[in-house]
């Protein structure tokens, strides 16, 4: 039998359906689910046989079985897409099972959680991926060949990133409208843009947070090759005027020394990309995912 065994959990999630399509269209199995929430109606769309679970702990006992079942039955990869406070939960019982971990943005809330699931990774043999989709988008690998190897002495660029997307009460009635479980804005919804910035200018020198409520959080960025500012927003009267009329309800701007990085198109179809980077023997580790880690953890801190 070719292919991979999956399983999903946080079946019912928003960025779930990228992962079951990006599982199938590697040409693998998504054959175990779970969420305690049961509108998870989409697996039809991937199969009449996939066994779901609303209680996590039926979840493990069948995974335990598959496990006991040999090569061919046990779960190989568990791709994570439940709320971020639980994800180093989760990565943790999938390298418990023997499975690599594919987990959705941000891989943890903290950086010292990296260190002990490096530990973990040692201990068990398997591996932690994260989904740091922006990486694998062609403008940004393209404004990343640019940039990334300009001198010490060079002229800094001067970066602005502009990111709203709209969200309505129901946010702050949800686990992401809570720090303690999402990590705030900047993290739940800025991780992807800051690991971008850091992977195409360099390292953190310095930061600084102008501007946080609970709406929205705005800030400077000394990097190695750019001084950034930035502001993230889920208010939809921070739109542009333009944009709202057209109905439209996220907005994103990245200026580059005042030239404009048009890459909206292209980012529906970025996780099976990193999909098959993982299973072509690549992916993005803990490692990876540290630098980004590491500042919205500090933005905290300084709010």
């Amino acid at each position: 039998m070719s292919g991979k065994n999956f399983a999903l959990i946080g079946a019912s999630g928003y960025v779930a359906p990228r992962h079951m399509r990006a599982i199938r269209d590697t040409g693998n199995r998504l054959v175990a689910a779970t969420d305690p929430a049961d509108s998870v109606g989409i697996l039809d769309s991937f199969g009449f046989d996939i066994a779901f679970f609303p209680e996590f702990e039926r979840f493990d006992r069948h995974v335990e079985k598959l496990r006991r079942l040999g090569e061919e039955r046990r779960v190989h990869y568990v791709s994570i897409c439940s709320p971020n406070y639980l994800h180093d939960a989760h990565v943790r019982f999938a390298l418990r099972v023997g499975a690599d971990a594919i987990c959705e943005k941000p891989l943890v809330l903290n950086p010292w959680n990296l260190d002990a699931l490096a530990e973990l990774e040692q201990e068990t043999g398997k591996r932690v991926y994260t989904v740091l989709q922006l990486r694998l988008h062609p403008v940004i690998r393209a404004l990343r060949e640019r940039f990334a190897h300009a001198s010490a002495s060079d002229k800094k660029h001067v970066v602005k990133l502009d990111y709203i997307t709209s969200r309505g009460n129901w946010y702050f009635h949800s686990w992401k409208g809570e720090e303690r479980k999402s990590g705030g804005i900047a993290t739940n919804i800025g991780i992807h843009f800051f690991d971008m910035l850091l992977w195409i200018f360099g390292a953190m020198r310095n930061y600084e947070v102008t501007e946080s409520s609970e709406k929205r959080i705005a800030g400077n960025l000394d990097l190695e090759r750019a001084d950034v500012s930035w502001r993230l927003s889920i208010d939809n009267k921070d739109l542009p005027s333009e944009v709202r009329e057209k109905g439209k309800t996220t907005f994103r701007s990245i200026l580059v020394d005042g030239e404009e990085v048009e890459f909206t198109e292209g980012f529906t179809d970025l996780h099976t990309e990193v999909y098959r980077d993982i299973l072509a023997g690549g992916g993005f580790g803990l490692e990876d995912a540290r630098p980004s880690i590491e500042l919205v953890s500090l933005l905290r801190k300084q709010k």
